[in-house]
């Protein structure tokens, strides 16, 4: 029964993101934004969404500053560049 119940409310809660994201896109295309513009949106936002694997509208301000100062701002890898070889 349990487990049934939770397949059940995993199910809601997938439709409901769906619907979510949905929403968010014909609003903002509704407003006249480039669908370049709404993708780039979509990707920030499945990206927040992925990285804290939990519903967003449950993040508290708090959290969005750790993902904006500290993930999307975290030094990156530098790529080494081997040297060339010095002429003699």
């Amino acid at each position: 029964m349990i487990c049934e119940w939770r397949a059940h409310r995993q199910r809601d809660r997938e439709a409901l993101e769906t619907d979510v994201l949905a929403g968010f896109v014909l609003a903002r295309a509704a407003a006249g934004l480039e669908d370049s513009t709404i993708a780039a949106d979509v990707v920030h936002l499945e990206q927040v969404w992925a990285w804290y694997g939990r519903l967003l509208w449950k993040l508290e301000p708090a959290d969005a500053d750790v993902y904006f100062g500290k993930v999307l701002r975290a030094p990156r890898l530098r790529r080494v560049v081997p040297e060339k070889p010095r002429s003699m």
